[in-house]
């Protein structure tokens, strides 16, 4: 592979895949990820949702050689034909984006998402769909568009133009297809409200998501989670929208409600940047960055020998 980006590249996946409840199959997935070079930084694995969602780093033809691996043996393992789960999916590797993290552009990803999936569809002989950054045409750049239907409607659809893959066969096997793009560093954060009513949470959600004129970069739904209503966010781009003014938005949404915020929760990582632009927020810092937290600039003069 021709390496377009600096030695010191470090890209960051995070593939979803269709199995959250076989410790087995989830275990031999996180191994096979773990290519030389490639850390696995979290894993998550829900047996209602039936799909785990593993996060790497390291890299850029290393992680690449891992997520090739995994989605060889998601294949090999995952039946989507007998698969149930409340999770809408495509494929038993369902969805994989790569993240520029550092020495390497969003547009580099997207040249690294368009190898992966030439030779996923290649060698696995699985139909490959482009999302995000790495689109072929803009009605794919939206995961949600792209699954539309799921598997079910795949499989019938499959041969229509509009449906043709963009790597591999227009057929459909047990392991359906894979879903592969380039998109910025994503925080995914779920706030839960002191209340059981959906309702709130939805209306808190429709007025913050950035579809229906809300706060730029942001998605978000209405949920009831073990019985609390619970505004599930994707945070699309951080630096458009920090997270303070996300999380203050929802808190006085929800008094707007007569409701209070109980918890938060992060699934996955974020980024010190964001943490930093936390701090600087609440304390009134407005120069403070990464630099200034201890450990990061320790880490940062270790490494500026290599």
């Amino acid at each position: 592979m021709h390496c377009m980006h600096d030695s010191n590249a470090l890209i960051e996946a995070v593939p979803n895949f269709s199995e959250g409840r076989r410790a087995d199959v989830i275990n031999r997935l996180a191994q096979a990820l773990q290519a030389p070079g490639v850390s696995l930084l979290h894993q998550t694995s829900d047996a209602e949702h039936n799909r785990t969602v593993l996060t790497v780093a390291g890299a850029p033809e290393g992680v690449l050689e891992g997520l090739f691996q995994a989605a060889r043996v998601a294949a090999q393992e995952i039946n989507l034909f007998t698969q149930r789960g409340a999770h809408p999916r495509l494929g038993a590797a369902d969805v994989v984006p790569l993240i520029p993290l550092e020495g390497v552009t969003l547009e580099e990803c997207a040249e690294l998402a368009r190898q992966l999936g030439r030779r996923i569809g290649d060698e696995l002989g699985l139909p490959v769909y482009l999302y995000e950054a790495a689109a072929t045409r803009p009605e794919r750049r939206n995961l949600a568009d792209v699954r539309r239907g799921e598997f079910e409607r795949l499989v019938e659809e499959i041969d229509q133009p509009e449906r043709q893959p963009d790597y591999g066969p227009a057929r459909v096997g047990p392991a359906g297809a894979v879903i592969i793009g380039a998109r910025p560093f994503l925080i995914a954060y779920n706030v839960f409200l002191e209340s059981a009513d959906v309702r709130i949470a939805q209306a808190i959600a429709r007025a913050i998501r950035a579809s229906s004129g809300g706060l730029p970069a942001v998605k978000a739904l209405g949920l009831l989670v073990d019985g609390q209503a619970q505004v599930s966010i994707n945070l699309v781009d951080f630096k458009q929208t920090p997270l303070p003014v996300v999380m203050e938005t929802v808190t006085a949404l929800a008094a707007q409600h007569g409701v209070g915020v109980a918890h938060s929760e992060l699934i996955g990582l974020m980024p010190l940047e964001a943490v930093a632009q936390v701090a600087a927020h609440y304390l009134k810092l407005p120069d403070f960055t990464p630099m200034r937290i201890v450990e990061h600039a320790l880490q940062m003069t270790r490494g500026a020998g290599c």
